[in-house]
């Protein structure tokens, strides 16, 4: 793996980087996420139109950048560093890449050139709070996670040539203002129940959203509630019955952890630009501020909690390099080697979460305030490891995928 960056890399890094310090500052992340779409649209419409962000990891001939995960990855470290709320998540590296693995024909044409120019935006969603389930992050996603065919998740029927959704799925991210649903529902009743997805879009009858408090505002969810809604099925028709059925939703089930494991790189890059950031406010804070008469970082148990922050995250740095540049890599084929991204994303989010901690104890009185901006990252650390986590699920479903445990004998 080489993993200098290139010179076009560098200068993704430093134009988004200049973009958003200029246009996503503190007081604008929190004016953001108090708006109705939970995010600046003019800003989303910058990211789109300058930089072409949206597109990074689509290909040029549906009108994207035709860029890898490595440059994905890179923006998404730069947007973590300022917690700038944009549906970048669920648009460019959960639904698109979704579009792309299962999507018919006319469905790519249609859909992935409106979100590669920031026109369409779009997310995934799935019942209850199985995200990481249904990526394949924390456990095997062939199972009733949608709902298994029973009362509760969301299920397909076919009706008038057509297929019509009825259930809810909870903590859908960007859920409230995304033009386009993945919706994943099961169908073929009890005895045949295989997780299918479809495509649900924005103004549907019967389709309901409510945004949700969450605990971190940067990152809006939204309850989705789906009451005989009229959709479409993503990819070729007949995947829902007989023996193609079962390919099907086996396709399914490998597109989703496949998307698992390019998602879990690129926010593990978030979550290191993230610690990153809060690692250098803190330094800049222990070096003004003074006890005793000299400046606080100036003690040594402070050196000392600053240099393990440090190293944890330059840690978590070099693991999501490695888990993206793997990605890049074996692009979207199967293998052991792809549990390099939940292992990536468990060193990250245990990186943020105890550098948030720490930074909010360094900055004494005023790190548990809500006028300082410590307590924005240490809830975006929480709020990651309750969607995508937690860390040591993530450790252990990956080292089960990688048959670590049948090598030891356990």
């Amino acid at each position: 793996m080489d993993a200098t960056f290139t010179a076009e890399q560098d200068e993704i890094r430093r134009t988004l980087r200049e973009l958003l310090l200029k246009r996503c500052g503190p007081d604008e992340v929190k004016s953001a996420t108090r708006t109705a779409a939970g995010y600046d649209t003019a800003l989303w419409t910058a990211l789109s139109e300058q930089v072409g962000l949206p597109g990074f990891a689509i290909a040029e001939a549906y009108g994207g950048v035709g860029c890898s995960v490595k440059e994905l990855a890179l923006a998404c470290e730069e947007s973590g560093r300022a917690l700038a709320p944009s549906p970048l998540l669920a648009t460019a590296v959960l639904a698109a890449p979704l579009l792309m693995a299962l999507g018919t024909e006319r469905q790519r044409a249609e859909l992935l050139p409106r979100i590669a120019s920031g026109a369409l935006t779009a997310t995934l969603a799935v019942p209850g709070a199985g995200l990481a389930t249904a990526l394949g992050l924390t456990g095997d996603n062939r199972g009733d996670w949608a709902g298994g065919g029973r009362a509760g998740g969301v299920q397909a029927r076919r009706a008038d040539g057509g297929w019509r959704l009825y259930g809810q799925a909870e903590q859908v991210l960007d859920g409230h203002s995304a033009g386009l649903l993945l919706a994943a529902a099961h169908t073929g009743g009890f005895a045949r129940s295989r997780t299918l997805l479809f495509l649900v879009r924005e103004g549907t009858a019967g389709l309901g959203r409510t945004r949700q408090t969450s605990l971190d505002e940067t990152r809006p969810q939204a309850r989705v509630e789906l009451r005989d809604v009229e959709a479409e099925l993503l990819g070729e028709a007949g995947r829902e019955s007989g023996a193609e059925g079962a390919e099907g939703e086996a396709d399914v089930a490998a597109a989703l952890t496949a998307v698992g494991e390019t998602a879990a790189a690129v926010i593990a890059a978030e979550a290191v630009g993230a610690a990153d950031r809060v690692l250098e406010r803190t330094v800049e804070y222990v070096r003004q501020r003074e006890q005793f008469g000299r400046p606080v970082g100036s003690f040594q148990a402070v050196k000392h909690r600053l240099a393990d922050m440090y190293v944890q995250v330059q840690a978590a740095r070099s693991a999501a390099y490695y888990a993206a540049w793997a990605a890049a890599a074996v692009g979207g084929q199967g293998g052991e080697e792809r549990a390099v991204g939940s292992l990536a994303l468990a060193q990250a989010l245990e990186a943020l979460r105890s550098t948030a901690s720490e930074a909010v104890q360094l900055h004494g009185g005023i790190g548990f305030t809500g006028e300082h901006d410590a307590h924005l990252y240490f809830k975006r650390a929480s709020s990651d490891e309750l969607l995508f986590g937690p860390v040591h699920r993530l450790r252990a479903h990956a080292a089960e995928r990688s048959g670590l445990f049948e090598e030891a004998g356990i």
